[in-house]
């Protein structure tokens, strides 16, 4: 069954268990007709809630806790105009609770302690109190503290609505006390639905006659947002007054269409996620669209630019050693240019960046690396690796045995360059792509020769020299061009 064929006008059958809908209070005329239409089209039941069949078709979860009259504390997540706020005073509609809303924006501690003071009175009344939040994102630490004690013992049951990641945005604490119900940005079909029957049941559009491009126009420009597309209907149908109502009339109500981009939210960690693997997978047509969508929401190039910076080093890094010169380069050139002659800059960055071999092995290398000096952070540096600034130092044995590598005709002498106890360790092992293929030849190469000189019974600081500073003897290698 569709969304549609479950949430259409009809009125649907009072549920078989449970107390029946409480009807929503009913506006005046007069103070309808002052509203948006978005706010005249508000469902006010179950059965006008369209395109969330995920959480309310029959069986799914919140249905059943809603029609059960046993809805427990919740955040409502999802982008705006998913509806949110409907489903809230909706749910209230069908609980035994009376509704009282609070806003995070307006208000704070004092008008909750009064809320929790009333709802003492109603429940020694046998009466519950359902607390709507709305923007709960926006309630500080003290604030959600506040909440905390009344929503444990149940003194109240909140929903809160946010459009932000309550993991970011909701303290723990309260976040383990109520259950998260995400809703999904409404589909075309979804939206289609909604404009439809406000044609059909609004008295102020009943004379407007929409062309199907219009309403394709404005189905498409609101990207998933219910209000969004009935706000534009409604602007589009004053500008064509009574009859026709244009493609040309839904353009101009909708103006140029905002990307929905969050720079601080979540949306930002998405999109620069969605980048970074783009990247990776080699696909510059995504790289591109995704650096396209960043700088149409506002992103700030620059932190654009530092990630690109960070790519070429985690997931180019040798295979390709331009990519590093490349993406700083893009940089520079956007910090001189600017928007939007820099932006193509950073686009030839993301192209250079996707079509360029791909190894991650100095990343991982340098995590070995890292870890194996957490744990031994005490080990000594061995004493031919030390400099002797001093005659004393030179006494103790600092310098001693090492050997200079451009004294040897390869560049390249054997000797111990970590701490005894990490003797013979290999953090860096270079993959079969780009330039890390030449770069692994040569350094199989020399590790072979440093294997040799171990077998020929030269290790540690002795390997590289007796103590009068003869050489080792050198096994044959061919010098590296």
């Amino acid at each position: 069954m569709s969304d549609l064929d479950l949430f259409g006008r009809a009125a649907s059958a009072a549920p078989p268990d449970g107390p029946a809908p409480r009807p929503m209070p009913a506006q005046p005329p007069e103070e309808l007709a002052t509203q948006p239409l978005a706010t005249r089209m508000r469902p006010r039941d179950l059965g006008e809630i369209v395109g969330q069949a995920r959480l309310l078709d029959e069986g799914r979860a919140l249905r059943v806790l809603v029609e059960a009259d046993a809805v427990p504390s919740l955040i409502l997540w999802g982008p705006p105009g998913s509806g949110k706020t409907t489903l809230a005073r909706v749910v209230a509609s069908h609980v035994s609770a009376d509704f009282v809303p609070f806003s995070a924006v307006s208000e704070g501690v004092p008008r909750l302690r009064k809320i929790f003071a009333a709802a003492r009175e109603r429940a020694r009344a046998g009466r519950g109190t359902l607390l709507f939040i709305d923007e709960i994102h926006r309630l500080n630490r003290a604030q959600q503290d506040a909440l905390l004690p009344s929503v444990e013992s149940g003194l109240v049951t909140m929903i809160g609505a946010t459009t932000e990641n309550p993991s970011f945005e909701v303290n723990g604490a309260l976040l383990s006390r109520a259950r998260v119900f995400v809703l999904e940005p409404l589909s075309p079909e979804a939206l289609r639905s909604i404009l439809d029957r406000a044609l059909r049941e609004d008295p102020a559009l009943t004379d407007t006659r929409p062309d199907e491009d219009a309403l394709e126009a404005i189905v498409v420009a609101a990207d998933g947002d219910a209000r969004r597309a009935l706000n534009a209907l409604e602007i589009a149908a004053a500008l064509a007054g009574p009859g026709r109502l244009g493609a040309e009339h839904a353009r101009e109500a909708l103006q140029r269409r905002v990307p929905r981009y969050d720079k601080s939210g979540e949306g930002h960690y998405d999109h620069i996620s969605a980048l970074h693997k783009a990247v990776r997978g080699s696909d510059p047509d995504g790289a591109l669209y995704w650096l396209a969508r960043m700088l149409e929401g506002g992103e700030d190039p620059l932190y654009i630019a530092r990630r690109l910076v960070r790519m070429a080093s985690e997931d180019i890094g040798l295979a390709e050693p331009r990519a590093l010169g490349v993406t700083i380069a893009a940089r520079d050139a956007y910090h001189f240019l600017g928007s939007p002659e820099g932006d193509l800059a950073l686009a030839e960055a993301a192209v250079f960046l996707a079509a360029a071999p791909k190894s991650n092995r100095v990343y991982e290398a340098f995590g070995r690396a890292r870890e194996a000096a957490r744990e031994t952070p005490a080990e000594p540096v061995p004493l031919h690796l030390r400099n002797a600034v001093t005659e004393l130092m030179g006494d103790l044995g600092y310098g001693a045995g090492y050997r200079y590598a451009f004294d040897d005709p390869t560049h390249h002498i054997p000797q111990t360059y970590l701490p005894d106890a990490l003797g013979g360790a290999t953090f860096y092992r270079p993959s079969g792509h780009g330039e890390e293929v030449a770069l692994g030849a040569r350094l199989e190469r020399w590790r072979a020769r440093a294997g040799d000189a171990g077998a020929a019974g030269s290790s540690g600081p002795e390997a590289s020299g007796g103590a009068d500073g003869s050489p080792p003897p050198v096994h044959g290698i061919e010098e590296d061009a």
